[in-house]
């Protein structure tokens, strides 16, 4: 059975491995590319293999989560994407991350598209958020090429500021 989720251009998107420790760690240990994720810090490989079981519990129950995301040309893990609903959220939301040296040359666009279309397509998601810091323009530029639209500034409850995109599926 593959584990393949879908196909871009230039991407193979697949749910995670065991074996992907390491390229979670190349992405989500790397402390310039954090600076825009979660409380800006690199994860630990301790938090890295938690993420893995948790990756898995939502492939069971949802039927999506994160992916790997592999690239054509080079055979290598260039970073993650995925489906997912953080602290128990009723709303999906889409998160991405790439190794920098992948960044600037429309990937994350291309795999976020590839993603939107999955997440309605297959699994019947009508509605999707993304969210960013309000500085991040690099992840806004990304996100509206993608077919998202800019919606709320909204005030997090350490007071800091959270800008949300949105997608709602085209009427069938």
């Amino acid at each position: 059975m593959s584990d393949t989720v879908f196909e871009t251009a230039r991407c193979v998107v697949r749910r995670w491995r065991d074996a992907d420790l390491a390229d979670l760690m190349a992405v989500y240990g790397d402390a310039d590319a954090m600076k825009w994720v979660g409380d800006g810090q690199p994860i630990t490989e301790a938090e890295c293999r938690q993420w893995l079981d948790v990756t898995r519990r939502n492939y069971a129950q949802r039927g999506y989560g994160m992916f790997a995301v592999e690239s054509r040309a080079v055979p290598e893990v260039i970073g993650f994407c995925g489906i997912v609903h953080p602290g128990g959220q009723s709303e999906a939301e889409v998160k991405y991350a790439y190794r920098r040296t992948f960044w600037g040359q429309g990937i994350a666009t291309e795999v976020l598209r590839g993603l939107i279309q999955h997440g309605t397509t297959v699994h019947r998601l009508t509605h999707l958020i993304a969210t960013t810091a309000p500085e991040n323009t690099a992840s806004h530029r990304v996100l509206l090429k993608a077919g998202m639209a800019r919606g709320l500034l909204r005030t997090d409850v350490d007071g800091g500021q959270t800008q949300c995109f949105v997608y709602g599926a085209p009427p069938t």
